[in-house]
């Protein structure tokens, strides 16, 4: 049987296809990308990640087998943890006010966390595209690099650094162990929220490149 991972993955592509053709993408790999958008960028992310963690410990405490709630953990902890040097590097430490959440991550973390009372493969799908689409964007720039003076060098490296790679494949695969074990409606209800959330992967870009505001 096809595995889930790949039906998902295949159903979102033409979404991550779309997301290579952003310009923010494309601007953040060639270097030119603007302070200003990336600085809006890093400080919706560093809100985002605050509702991610909670929800990556909160699908470790749904999950029934030992070594895959060791694992959300340690995501919740490693992988956090990683991404807030990121922040500490371009913020200088400054953590952003929650007043100053964008609509798209707000909406964004509020469709994770609307996921807390349907079943946990469907919110351990929904949580996967953080990893595997940032997973593949960071390979993707790193390949095209030239050079090391690109500004964002540090950012790029994270995400084509082989330790989140490894990250991702594991979190992928306990969503596959999850969806063998799940029946045909669970596994639709899963590669919908993956597809879901890779779009709002793509809004999350699209909001930083409109250094996005609340119109009211």
């Amino acid at each position: 049987m096809k595995r889930w991972s790949d039906e998902a993955w295949e159903a979102a592509l033409p979404v991550y296809r779309k997301i290579l053709e952003h310009p923010f993408v494309g601007e953040l790999s060639a270097g030119t990308l603007s302070p200003e958008r990336f600085r809006f960028y890093i400080r919706q992310d560093a809100l985002y990640l605050d509702g991610y963690a909670r929800r990556l410990a909160h699908i470790a405490s749904r999950l029934a087998r030992k070594e895959h709630t060791e694992a959300f953990l340690r995501f919740a902890l490693d992988g956090v943890e990683v991404e807030r040097a990121l922040h500490e590097q371009f913020l200088g430490g400054e953590h952003p006010s929650p007043d100053e959440i964008s609509p798209a991550c707000l909406l964004y973390t509020s469709l994770l966390g609307s996921q807390a009372m349907a079943p946990v493969e469907v919110e351990a799908a929904a949580v996967l595209p953080c990893f595997v689409v940032y997973q593949r964007v960071g390979e993707h720039i790193h390949a095209r690099q030239q050079g090391a003076d690109n500004p964002y060098r540090r950012w790029i490296e994270t995400y084509a650094d082989p330790s989140f790679a490894e990250a991702a494949a594991v979190a992928t695969r306990i969503c596959d162990e999850l969806a063998d074990a799940a029946g045909e409606e669970t596994r639709q209800r899963m590669t919908e929220l993956f597809v879901r959330c890779t779009r709002m992967e793509w809004l999350f870009w699209e909001s930083a490149w409109r250094l996005e505001t609340w119109n009211i």
